[in-house]
């Protein structure tokens, strides 16, 4: 049977995942951004997930046929009317009270709703709780589309693997777990997969396994980072070097090995939320889960105050003191910013009465100011500072002379642990 596919949502997920499917089928990327969908035409990203080069070399001009392969970008419905594989990897966030917002799901299971046809799969890749994709996701899809599900068409879920920002394990390279509303299907969309995943794939027993696999997937991560972030706050009680404790401990060959930091971005920080909600569904209320997330959603504010606190010890005066924060991304060297909780950092700082000022090749100023209201430069500034905030470890900060920046008794705190020269790090 020849496949035709569409990928619907073209950001950090969604663009890898089509230029991939692009080596093998006729793919199209659907958008419903017209400007993002005009700068991949022109042979770039943005997001510098694929190189210009990579997606170059998959788009084709017009809209392939079933049997050629290549890459075409629309935001128009008219050309994903043909395809049989839609697969959805739409953002899925959280509100300001953490609450999982499947608003972007249920505009792109209507948008696929349009178009469905008899015969065809939608795979959804997502992260959501267990459960969404057949309860939430596809009641959708078969209201607008006048369709019967498991009569009519098909459902699949693989959650998306993709580590923003990483060149060694892009998206070929990471084992792909695969799963379908029957057992049939199942074979069909893993073998979709298989075809392009060179690391293999995983086939699920049922799309609930799969959904309720990816979601644990981060909220392990979480767990482990929210435990070596209070090592760090009891450490730094006991004038202990955390990473010092963290390498010694290391050299066991079952030690887990997790550093303290910022938990941001759009999966570590976002997901256990979309299980803990499922399960307070079911009248559990996860202790664990929430735990680790509350004390990693207090860290913005504990490194802003061990800052102050160390400023304080070198009698530099706080009151309108000029701080420099080195980065935004929620990342380094990705200009994601997305959930970035250097923001909670900067907002803390100036709670305090300093003024902040943001530096960060990577990220884009004009997002930064629309998603977060702060004014960040990509340029070094040419001041001096009473304070340093080593925020995220970019390749540009390895090497910065930071003696040019800093005022005779600045303090250098690094939150990254990277730096040589510190005056303390978390």
């Amino acid at each position: 049977m020849q496949h035709k596919i569409t990928v619907l949502g073209l950001g950090y997920v969604g663009l890898p995942l089509a230029r991939l499917f692009a080596t093998k089928f006729p793919t199209v990327g659907f958008d419903i951004n017209q400007t993002r969908i005009q700068e991949l035409n022109s042979g770039h990203d943005d997001t510098l997930e694929v190189s210009d080069e990579l997606l170059s070399s998959a788009l084709v001009e017009h809209n392939p046929a079933k049997g050629d392969k290549g890459l075409f970008c629309s935001y128009d419905l008219k050309d994903i009317e043909d395809s049989n594989i839609y697969i959805i990897t739409v953002p899925t966030p959280v509100d300001k009270n953490n609450r999982p917002v499947l608003t972007p799901l249920i505009k792109a299971s209507e948008t696929v709703g349009k178009v469905l046809k008899k015969g065809d799969i939608v795979v959804y890749e997502s992260t959501v709780y267990p459960g969404a994709t057949e309860e939430d996701c596809i009641p959708v899809v078969e209201k607008i589309s006048g369709l019967k599900f498991n009569v009519d068409f098909f459902a699949g879920y693989s959650p998306e693997r993709i580590n923003p920002g990483d060149k060694e394990h892009t998206v070929e390279k990471i084992l792909k777990v695969t799963s379908g509303s029957t057992p049939e299907i199942g074979e069909i969309v893993n073998d979709i997969y298989k075809a392009v995943i060179t690391a293999g794939t995983h086939l699920a027993p049922c799309i609930k396994v799969a959904e309720a696999a990816k979601v644990i997937e981060n909220s392990q991560r979480d767990i482990n980072i929210a435990f070596v972030n209070e090592l760090a706050k009891i450490f730094n009680l006991m004038d202990i070097n955390t990473h010092d404790v963290l390498e010694a401990a290391g050299t066991k060959w079952n030690f887990l090995p997790f550093k303290p930091g910022l938990v941001g971005g759009h999966c570590i920080g976002v997901d256990p939320y979309y299980l803990a909600q499922k399960a307070q569904e079911y009248g559990y209320h996860p202790e664990i889960i929430l735990a680790g997330r509350r004390l990693n959603d207090s860290m913005g504010q504990y490194v802003a105050a061990q800052v102050i606190k160390t400023m304080i010890k070198k009698d530099i005066s706080v009151n309108k003191a000029k701080i420099l924060m080195l980065g935004i991304t929620f990342k380094e060297n990705c200009p994601d910013v997305r959930n970035t909780k250097i923001v909670d950092v900067i907002a803390a700082l100036e709670d305090y009465g300093t003024k902040v000022t943001t530096y960060d090749p990577w990220a884009n100023t004009a997002e930064v100011k629309h998603e977060y209201g702060i004014h960040s430069t990509s340029e070094i500034p040419t001041e001096k500072f009473d304070a340093i905030v080593l925020g995220v470890a970019h390749k540009e900060f390895l090497n910065i002379n930071l003696e040019e920046l800093k005022k005779d008794t600045a303090v250098v705190y690094d939150v990254k642990g990277i730096l040589e020269k510190c005056d303390a790090k978390l």
